[in-house]
């Protein structure tokens, strides 16, 4: 059995390093859009220790990435040196810092703010706390559009431009390099930076998960009165679920940052935010195979669906917007999923059991 599970993840692993190269054969895009879903693989794995671990309904969680792609847009770009006099004469070439620095600070500041988040709403629950997260979602987003007078920090709706990609030791995943004869493209080196990613973090979610943390925080979970009778501190436990969900989202916002090159609060809509619950809700709540399937599904579903739109909307003479037909054709098959798997696609087997048994 055991060798059967090693031979399982020795193709598993082989097969997750050819997918960019396969795709690379249709161009950039496909690569890109692959890109884009490991991204969302990992705000969805962090989304899933507030909402799917710890039970709180966390609809703010776009304001995390965006924070997180912030920092990394201005210490990793001229943005602060062309605005201010006392950047732009100590660093005339633009604020270029170490990703050393840049990421682990975007993931504190994130981390910070989700507990800043959590500490008036320990005891809110369900519909009460999904407003109030999604009023600070909201509120960051505009901030982040209005920063701008009378001192110049996001520049506003104009985003943040010519962020650095990510590079260390001299390698730069920017530019397009050759391996063995084999052309790896920015896209490509990019997919295996964050295929290392999700790796690490489905590692750090599983040990949580098996915890007593993650115990803890399932206890909650489940009844919070009984666990806190139990002798939690359910007050810590939340801060932490808050604060640890947002670190995830901090450093997928920086990465994001990198990869893109530029941000700007478009990118950090409540629509963004709700389609990262849906991947959790739609994949299995608090079941991490069950949430990287939502991810990736609903992170490629729109692009497949471009394909569909098209022809509908050719249909009906161009009366219909092909983005509201995919948006459309999007919300039917989720409600489509919902209605035959209530549960999600992969649910825990766990969730509504108590904690699961260590194997």
């Amino acid at each position: 059995m055991q060798k059967n599970k090693l031979i399982v993840f020795v193709l598993a692993a082989v097969g997750l390093l050819l997918v960019p190269l396969f795709a690379q054969q249709f161009g950039n895009g496909p690569v890109r859009i692959i890109d884009l879903a490991l991204l969302y693989v990992l705000l969805a794995l962090g989304l899933n220790i507030v909402v799917g671990y710890a039970g709180l309904l966390d609809l703010g969680y776009v304001a995390f990435y965006a924070l997180g792609a912030y920092m990394f847009g201005l210490l990793a770009s001229p943005h602060l040196s062309e605005n201010f006099e006392a950047f732009k004469a100590a660093f005339p070439d633009g604020l270029h810092s170490p990703l050393w620095i840049v990421i682990p600070l975007g993931a504190a500041l994130a981390g910070f703010f989700g507990m800043v988040l959590g500490a008036p709403t320990l005891k809110l629950r369900g519909d009460y706390l999904a407003i109030v997260t999604l009023g600070f979602g909201e509120i960051i987003r505009v901030f982040l559009n209005n920063l701008e007078h009378p001192v110049n920090i996001t520049n506003g709706p104009r985003g943040i431009g010519q962020i650095d990609a990510i590079h260390f030791w001299g390698f730069d995943l920017g530019k397009t390099h050759e391996f063995f004869g084999i052309t790896f493209p920015s896209v490509t080196l990019y997919y295996y930076l964050f295929l290392a990613l999700v790796v690490g973090s489905v590692l750090i979610c599983y040990r949580l998960e098996t915890s007593r943390i993650g115990r803890a925080w399932m206890a909650i979970r489940e009844d919070e009165i009984a666990a806190k009778a139990m002798g939690i501190n359910t007050r810590n436990m939340k801060l932490l679920a808050f604060g640890m969900g947002a670190t995830f989202g901090g450093v997928a916002g920086s990465m994001f940052a990198a990869f893109q090159g530029f941000v700007s609060p478009e990118s950090f809509s409540l629509q963004e935010s709700i389609m990262i619950v849906a991947m959790v809700v739609l994949g299995g709540i608090g079941h991490i195979p069950g949430v990287i399937l939502g991810a990736l599904l609903l992170a490629a579903l729109p692009e497949v669906l471009r394909y569909v739109a098209g022809p509908l909307q050719q249909m009906t003479d161009g009366r219909l917007d092909a983005a509201i037909l995919r948006q459309l054709l999007v919300a039917l098959a989720m409600i489509s999923v919902m209605l035959l798997r209530p549960r999600g696609l992969w649910p825990s087997p766990e969730h509504g059991k108590g904690a699961p048994s260590k194997k």
